[in-house]
C-alpha cells in the first residue's frame, strides 16, 4: 500500500483545491493512504472526506515552532513513499526536506527545493491550481489524471435550514481575507434588491464577515437570513448544493462551489481568472470589470486597500452582469 503525504498549509480554498490531487490518487490507485497536512483552523474542511484518509494539522497560534518540530517527527516516523508539497513557504519546506520520505517533491520556489528530489516552477500561466497540483503530483505518480476537489457536504443541524425543491435559495458571501477581492457592499445591497421577493437569500461566510452581511439583511428583510459564522465548512456546502446559485468573490467559497459541482457566479476585481483559480462547477461565471485597467492586477492575493485609492476593478462592475445565471428568474 502506496502511502502519500500532501502538504498544503495554506489558506482555505488552496485546502480545498488540494483535495483535487487527493481525489486524483485515490481515483487511481484506491488502496492508497493518503493523508493531508494542513493548518489547524483548516482542518474542519477535510472532516469525513472519501479521499483523505488522515488528516494532520499545524497549530501556528502558539507554540508555533515547537508544533512544527513535532510534525516533522511524526511525519518522519509515518515513513511515507511519496510526499508532495504543495506549499511554496520555507515551513512546509523543511518538513517536506527533512522527513525522510522516499521521494519528495515540491515547487522550485520553495527555499528547501534544493533538498527535494524532483521540483517544477509554480507559474501563474492561465493554468488552474488544480492541474498545476497535478503536474506536481505526476513527479511521482505519473498516470494521475485529474478529478475535481472533493468536500463531503453535512446537512445542517438547524431544521429551519431543510431546504425543498421547490424553494428558490440564492446565497451571497460578501467577505474575503484581503479588502480588494471584495465586492463593494454596495453592490451586494444591490444585487440583493433585484431578487425577487419570493427568493430566499441566505448570507455566508465566517464570524467575521456578519457584521458585512447584516447590512445587506437590513435592506431585504424578508425572505432573508444571515448565518455567517453560524455553520461548517460541511454545512455550508450542503446549502450551496440546494442554491439556484451562489455568489462569491474570488476566494475559498468559490473553491467549495466547485467541490460540490455547486452554481457558483465569481467576481473577481483586483485580482484575475488567468491566476488560475476560477470555478470548476459545471454551471458558472465569471464577473469582472469590462473596460481595461492598467493597474490590475495589482497582486496575486490582492490589497488591505486598492493602491490606486479609485477600486475600479470593483466599482466599475456592473451589478447586472452578476445576473446572467440567473437572468431566466429575474428581470431588469
Amino acid at each position: 500500500m502506496l502511502k502519500i503525504l500532501i502538504i498544503q498549509t495554506a489558506s482555505l480554498g488552496d485546502v480545498v483545491l488540494a483535495s483535487a490531487l487527493a481525489n486524483s490518487i485515490k481515483k487511481h490507485y484506491p488502496d492508497s493512504s493518503i493523508t493531508m497536512l494542513v493548518k489547524k483552523q483548516n482542518e474542519a474542511v477535510l472532516a469525513h472526506n472519501v479521499v483523505v484518509d488522515i488528516v494532520l494539522s499545524w497549530d501556528k497560534s502558539a507554540a508555533k515552532y515547537k508544533n512544527l518540530f513535532y510534525l516533522l517527527k511524526l511525519v518522519r516516523k509515518n515513513k511515507y513513499d511519496f510526499l508532495i508539497n504543495l506549499h511554496r513557504f520555507a515551513s512546509s519546506g523543511f518538513i517536506a526536506a527533512f522527513s525522510k520520505a522516499n521521494m519528495k517533491v515540491g515547487f522550485k520556489q520553495n527555499p528547501f527545493s534544493f533538498l527535494f528530489n524532483k521540483k517544477i516552477s509554480h507559474t501563474l500561466n492561465n493554468v488552474h491550481e488544480t492541474n498545476r497540483n497535478l503536474e506536481l503530483g505526476r513527479l511521482c505518480l505519473p498516470d494521475i489524471v485529474l478529478n475535481r476537489p472533493v468536500i463531503t457536504p453535512k446537512e445542517p443541524a438547524n431544521s429551519n435550514l431543510l431546504l425543498n425543491d421547490n424553494q428558490k435559495v440564492i446565497t451571497i458571501f460578501p467577505g474575503s481575507l484581503w479588502q480588494t477581492k471584495m465586492f463593494p457592499i454596495e453592490k451586494w445591497i444591490e444585487l440583493a434588491s433585484l431578487l425577487p421577493v419570493h427568493f430566499d437569500l441566505i448570507l455566508l461566510g465566517a464570524a467575521t464577515d456578519f457584521d458585512l452581511a447584516e447590512r445587506i439583511a437590513l435592506t431585504r428583510v424578508k425572505n432573508t437570513i444571515n448565518l455567517c459564522g453560524k455553520l461548517s465548512i460541511n454545512e455550508t456546502a450542503w446549502i450551496m448544493q440546494k442554491a439556484l446559485m451562489n455568489y462569491c468573490n474570488d476566494s475559498a467559497p468559490t473553491h467549495i462551489a466547485s467541490a460540490v459541482n455547486a452554481p457558483v457566479t465569481t467576481v473577481f476585481c483586483s485580482t484575475i481568472p488567468e491566476f488560475g483559480f476560477t470555478p470548476l462547477s459545471d454551471f458558472s461565471f465569471i464577473v469582472e470589470v469590462t473596460e481595461k485597467l492598467n493597474c490590475r492586477p495589482c497582486g496575486v492575493h490582492g490589497h488591505r486597500v486598492c493602491p490606486e485609492k479609485h477600486f475600479n476593478c470593483g466599482t466599475k462592475i456592473e451589478t447586472k452582469q452578476l445576473l446572467e445565471g440567473i437572468k431566466d428568474y429575474v428581470r431588469i
